[in-house]
């Protein structure tokens, strides 16, 4: 990963995106990819798009969503403390505690989220798990008056964004979910040789998968790729609690993982596991058994189908504030992604 790559990775993680306010993250994105694209593109959906050799007669679709899970404002109280709707799925508890920011018209906005102090919680709720509407949002306001003015309702909210190294090349941060995958696809793009390329080769980085796939629709209608790789993170198993029988054995600092299932053009998880080979990249394998939650849902079935796959990042503690995942697992992604987009030539047939 070199110093351009890196400045990107970390100005990408500290940009908000909670879905639907992409556009501060996608902008960073555009400025980029504009660096060695042969074209960039914004739909009006608000995905950016990114081609290397557009005229070729077969392409190739990469995909990491953008967007971030967060909250948006829904109601300011008498006294200045805002309650809130979530983007996404947090897990309550994730969010006592937490430092926020409000992302208004005017600027950021500051605030925490809290409940009453343990020392006044009665057994009932010291043994029950919050719900989101038991949390408020304390900004400071002395009313309601002042909080209005602050904010506004709709106004989305993330954790206060900040990204941190740890021992052994980890790296935490929020919205690792799927950050990650924007960087990675752009950086495949880029490193795939265009002398190289028999395919056309776009990158796309999508919004809003975290309320709906719903960038991924838009954009794989738009490009109309034959062929789809989805990047996204999952879950690595190495950590306490985690079932590997029911999950599957996936570690930090392993290499990407190739998912294999009904979903997944066997035709494609085999090239992918081909150019991981050739090119001496340490992978895992990971199962699914039913659709996933991913971008490559919505490119599998776009129009008269897409050829698709899904390369996944080791993501410990996933839709929380301290996402961790190894910065070798980004690298070696995104070489397998250039490499396997290399071996594809026109003629090439998909069909299982």
């Amino acid at each position: 990963m070199d110093r351009d790559a890196q400045d990107l990775f970390k100005k990408i993680l500290e940009t908000p995106s909670p879905s639907g306010y992409e556009w501060p993250l996608q902008e960073i994105v555009r400025e980029y990819v504009g660096r060695f694209a042969d074209e960039v593109s914004t739909d009006v959906h608000g995905n950016v798009i990114a081609v290397k050799n557009p005229g070729a007669p077969i392409r190739v679709m990469l995909a990491g969503h953008c967007d971030q899970i967060g909250l948006i404002v829904q109601h300011v109280d008498d006294n200045g403390f805002v309650y809130v709707q979530q983007i996404g799925g947090w897990d309550p508890l994730m969010l006592i505690g937490q430092r926020m920011k409000v992302w208004t018209a005017a600027g950021p906005v500051f605030g925490v989220i809290a409940r009453k102090p343990i020392h006044l919680l009665t057994d009932e709720e010291k043994a029950k798990a919050p719900k989101l509407k038991d949390l408020w949002l304390d900004i400071g306001a002395a009313n309601k008056e002042e909080g209005q003015k602050m904010v506004r309702v709709g106004d989305p909210i993330t954790v206060e964004l900040e990204y941190r190294e740890a021992a052994n090349r980890r790296a935490v941060a929020p919205g690792m979910d799927d950050k990650t995958g924007v960087w990675v696809v752009v950086e495949a793009l880029r490193r795939a040789a265009k002398e190289n390329l028999g395919c056309a080769l776009y990158a796309v980085s999508t919004v809003q998968e975290e309320v709906g796939l719903r960038g991924a629709k838009t954009s794989a209608f738009g490009v109309d790729p034959h062929v789809g790789v989805a990047v996204d993170v999952t879950f690595s198993t190495d950590c306490p609690t985690i079932e590997k029988k029911e999950e599957g054995d996936v570690s930090l600092g392993k290499g990407p993982v190739i998912s294999r299932g009904p979903n997944f053009n066997p035709k494609v998880v085999e090239r992918l596991i081909a150019a991981a080979d050739a090119a001496q990249i340490p992978y895992q394998l990971a199962a699914a058994g039913k659709p996933p939650g991913t971008d490559a849902n919505a490119m599998q079935i776009s129009r008269a189908g897409v050829a698709t796959g899904l390369v996944s990042i080791p993501n410990r503690y996933m839709h929380s504030p301290v996402e961790m995942i190894s910065l070798d697992d980004l690298d070696r992604t995104a070489d397998l992604l250039a490499r396997f987009a290399e071996t594809i030539k026109p003629g090439d047939d998909f069909t299982p």
